[in-house]
């Protein structure tokens, strides 16, 4: 097992090297486009017309003046809307994707823009392409089995990297879901653990694990063909590759096989939610992936909530405190 001669890194270095000079002169179908002309039904009644103005004159002949404060406050009311801050309790803008986050998240934003685009012209070329026909002609109860098929085999990725995290509650569901799916459940195919009260869980890999031991995150960097990462992650994602069973498959093109089919239902698993996506694609998946990185490095305890519960504790402390304070002065009687 040790000596078998293993080609996926020199075939991997040839596809990052060769494959990008293929896209040069074509036109990229995820360039950025500036935005269209309002609809006509929208410019055929702009603000302010003939009717607009009597019926606010109508209303004013009908109500009398107002003070200055009611006016003063009712003018707001014919803004567009207020405030984000105010109708949604935040700024979302400076919540997702704040000039300081990105300035501090993703200080290579230029490179990774260029090689976002890349993949997204290679992925709309050649990887959705499969992933759509994989939908159409592969029927619903194989999808769901490929689907645990490849779940079953990063059970044994989860139950490491939850050892090594000290979680060994899940690393032990994580095996046992692994032993009992890869027998009874036909390697994988039927996810018998499920219900046998072995629930699966939001996946362990090395670069949570990095994060549990305190490396930082570093910044965010797109890699060729594999899509966003932090610096962190990078080295994570090699040793999870030594990880997975497929590595182990004494045969090369069968691994590659294994590998290809995987990346495909991978794919088109993500077939429906990007339709969700509107705007900057690479701030909103840049945005994505990091938050969906915390809240698996949290195990789905954001850094925010932590804070509230220590303000909340700090803040009912403070109360108790008080509280105990005014018995004290207040009442005559207290011994």
């Amino acid at each position: 097992m040790l000596g078998r001669t293993n080609g996926l890194p020199s075939l991997t270095l040839s596809v990052l090297l060769a494959l990008p000079l293929t896209a040069f002169g074509q036109d990229d179908p995820f360039a950025e486009v500036p935005p269209e002309n309002l609809p006509a039904t929208e410019q055929s009644t702009p603000a302010g017309t003939d009717e607009d103005s009597a019926e606010a004159d109508a209303a004013a002949t009908v109500d009398g003046p107002d003070d200055g404060d009611e006016s003063s406050d009712s003018s707001p009311a014919t803004d567009t809307g207020g405030s984000l801050e105010d109708e949604y309790g935040f700024d979302p803008a400076a919540e997702f994707g704040g000039q300081e986050d990105s300035a501090t998240q993703d200080p290579w934003e230029d490179v990774n823009r260029a090689i976002f685009r890349f993949n997204d012209t290679a992925d709309r070329w050649v990887l959705k392409p499969l992933a759509v026909t994989y939908r159409e002609v592969t029927p619903i109860f194989m999808q769901h089995g490929v689907s645990n098929f490849y779940g079953n085999l990063l059970e044994v990725t989860n139950s490491l990297n939850s050892a090594l995290q000290w979680k060994w509650g899940q690393a032990g569901n994580d095996a046992g879901r692994f032993l009992i799916n890869s027998t009874v459940g036909v390697v994988g195919l039927f996810d018998v653990a499920q219900h046998w009260g072995l629930e699966p869980n939001d996946g362990e890999d090395f670069g949570q694990t990095l994060a549990v031991w305190g490396v930082p995150a570093g910044p965010y960097v797109v890699l060729p063909f594999l899509g966003p990462y932090t610096l962190r992650d990078v080295p994570g994602g090699w040793v999870d590759v030594y990880t997975n069973p497929i590595y182990y498959i004494d045969h090369n093109p069968t691994e590659y096989a294994f590998r290809f089919g995987d990346l495909v239902q991978t794919r088109a698993s993500y077939l429906k939610t990007e339709s969700l996506l509107q705007g900057d694609r690479y701030v909103l998946l840049r945005d994505a992936y990091l938050q969906r990185r915390e809240f698996l490095i949290n195990d789905g305890a954001s850094s925010t909530d932590t804070d509230d519960d220590a303000d909340t504790a700090e803040g009912d402390g403070d109360e108790t405190g008080e509280a105990e304070t005014e018995s004290e002065v207040d009442d005559p009687f207290a011994f």
